[in-house]
């Protein structure tokens, strides 16, 4: 019998592992679509049906996102001139809280979709005289404008968060890392569980 309930437990357990990250992610994913759907879903505003009711159409919140991305990326390409570029930015520095969200939120996403990914080069650094190491991603490889010559800035991604820390160090500290650059971010957000496959 206790032989059966072992078994039982361990079953429950290696059933645990598949379970909780299939179940996670797709719970996330879902909820991460259905928020978005219902707070851009013009549907119950536009539409009613023959009762007067408001009518829910699911997925065109998702859609309007879809739409409205699309068009930016053909005006931003097509339409939209570089004088219209400067009186834009022009206009953002006039209001200073939402100029720095605007470009904080602007940079990270062009360090990851852009055409100059920032986060493409992992790297190894040293960071105590005990040989500790830390993995992190060539961010700057030129600090001469900070009267820093010689130094770097290298990011380095918390694990489980998408938070990270940016640090300056030596240059000569810091030592590329013959991997793909999405292998070690998953890496490290893993907490080093995973990524080296």
């Amino acid at each position: 019998m206790k032989r059966i309930a072992t078994a039982l437990l361990n079953y429950f357990f290696k059933g645990l592992i598949v379970v909780v990250p299939i179940g996670a992610a797709a719970f996330l994913i879902f909820w991460a679509v259905s928020s978005v759907d219902s707070a851009l879903n013009l549907s119950d505003v536009l539409w009613t049906d023959s009762h007067g009711k408001p009518m829910h159409i699911p997925g065109l919140g998702i859609l309007n996102v879809l739409l409205v991305i699309m068009i930016a990326g053909i005006l931003v390409t097509n339409v939209i001139t570089d004088p219209i570029k400067r009186w834009f930015k022009r206009w953002l520095n006039r209001l200073p809280f939402f100029n720095f969200l605007y470009s904080s939120i602007k940079d990270l996403t062009e360090a990851f979709v852009g055409d100059e990914k920032k986060f493409n080069e992992a790297v190894i650094v040293e960071v105590n005289e005990f040989g500790l190491k830390k993995i992190g991603f060539l961010v700057q490889k030129d600090l001469a404008k900070l009267n820093l010559p010689g130094e770097v800035a290298v990011y380095f991604p918390y694990s489980y968060s998408f938070a990270g820390q940016v640090i300056i160090i030596s240059a000569d500290k810091v030592k590329p890392i013959n991997r793909n650059a999405a292998d070690m971010m998953k890496f490290v957000i893993s907490g080093g569980v995973s990524g080296l496959d």
